[in-house]
């Protein structure tokens, strides 16, 4: 069954402890589940069961699947938002922005490999147009930090051309990864070698 085209996340944030705990519950259970079954086999009903809440309780803060996937998502997101920020920071050079770029692929191809509910997860992701707006939105966020830092580093360059680039770069970067991890293990490093190369040749310029 698609996921609902219009999505929210949670339905009202939760303030107590208790409610917030429960909410975690719920969450900790999608993941297990998308992990057995994959996000197009995710039911509401068995969330609840395997979280041991009410169906009621569940529907308070998530109207539908699409937002429990949402709102998953939405933490991969800062997550990965987090790292890039974290990777890239400090840098003062090109030599040094290939060497910390480079790195964060590895780093996020060794994530995809090792999280296979994060995978699914981006599947539930792209199956829905709303979500998708989710995922084309991180990329957009995160190819700003790296135009931020190609922009510093090549002061000359057209900063409008820049940011494209970079908002490129991280969108492929995304699409490469789930690949990656559709096919065998050596064909996937090729493709995460490949990606690299593409796209370090594009962030260092000419």
């Amino acid at each position: 069954m698609p996921l609902a085209a219009k999505t929210e996340a949670l339905r009202r944030t939760p303030s107590q402890a208790r409610s917030r705990e429960r909410v975690e519950k719920m969450l900790a259970a999608a993941r297990d589940l998308i992990a057995e079954k994959g996000a197009d086999a995710l039911r509401m009903g068995e969330v609840a069961e395997r979280a041991q809440v009410s169906i009621g309780s569940l529907y308070q803060f998530f109207p539908d699947k699409a937002a429990v996937i949402r709102t998953l998502a939405e933490r991969y997101n800062a997550q990965g938002r987090a790292c890039i920020a974290d990777g890239l920071a400090g840098i003062t050079d090109i030599a040094g922005l290939r060497t910390a770029f480079a790195a964060l692929i590895d780093s996020y191809y060794g994530i995809f490999l090792s999280e296979p509910v994060m995978r699914d997860i981006w599947s539930g992701v792209q199956a829905d147009p709303a979500l998708r707006d989710l995922d084309r939105e991180d990329s957009r966020i995160n190819g700003a930090v790296l135009a931020g830092v190609m922009a510093r580093l090549r002061p000359a360059a057209d900063r409008a051309a820049l940011e494209a680039s970079a908002f490129l770069v991280m969108q492929l970067g995304e699409a490469t990864m789930r690949l990656a991890v559709s096919v065998g293990p050596e064909e996937g490093r090729r493709l995460v070698e490949i990606y690299k190369r593409m796209a370090l040749a594009e962030i260092a310029g000419p």
